[in-house]
């Protein structure tokens, strides 16, 4: 993976909490956007730990650069509560999710796991607030419903419950059906939608007003 962060003494904490763990390798570090960008393109790394407010070109340019690559790493923005505007930004521009900066090394470790192996992650502590403050200000646009219509309603059960933040346990708990079931569910809605991940699932849920900032459910 890429660390990316313009404080070098973060790079290198993170840096540390990486490469002592026998499956992951931090093959580069970066201090700023556009040495992110160079060094995702040259170097084999399937995801890169990118800081948002950067000298030069700043997280969320470098985010949008990255991810427009096919077959290119994914992006696991750090955060802190002042930057919820920008972490919103950031997932529309392709990242795979966000993770505050003070988290416990091991949801650090966990949550690049979960982002190599090709999935989504919102930290459950920002993400209401995230969409809550944030999402108002997007309007749904026209078309933008449409595809929806795809869907099964099972699966847009569990396209609500993705976008209000649950695990798939939990969504199978609530809803009475196996993790694997709803993973299923998961993955059939993904693909009619045409969307990479549940980060994904979640903006196209309120950007749809299929789910509103507050959590009501309109479908």
């Amino acid at each position: 993976m890429i660390v990316v962060d313009d404080q070098a003494v973060v790079r290198a904490g993170f840096a540390a909490i990486v490469d002592a763990e026998p499956d992951l390798t931090v093959v580069a570090e970066a201090g700023d956007g556009a040495t992110a960008v160079s060094l995702a393109a040259a170097r084999e790394a399937d995801v890169v730990l990118m800081d948002i407010r950067m000298p030069g070109m700043d997280g969320l340019t470098a985010t949008r650069l990255i991810t427009a690559s096919a077959g290119g790493p994914r992006v696991l923005v750090l955060t802190t509560f002042d930057l919820d505007e920008y972490v919103y930004e950031a997932l529309r521009a392709g990242a795979s999710g966000f993770l505050l900066k003070d988290a416990r090394p091991e949801d650090l470790l966990s949550a690049i796991r979960v982002v190599a192996d090709g999935e989504g992650i919102l930290a459950p502590a920002v993400t209401r607030r995230l969409i809550d403050t944030f999402a108002r200000s997007a309007p749904p646009p026209p078309s933008a419903a449409g595809p929806l219509g795809q869907l099964t309603q099972r699966e847009r059960e569990v396209l609500l419950k993705i976008a209000s933040g649950l695990t798939n346990a939990e969504i199978g708990a609530e809803l009475g059906v196996t993790t694997g079931t709803v993973k299923s569910h998961v993955n059939a809605l993904l693909s009619k939608l045409g969307l990479r991940d549940r980060v994904q699932a979640t903006i196209l849920a309120y950007d749809t007003g299929l789910i509103s900032p507050r959590g009501a459910g309109q479908g």
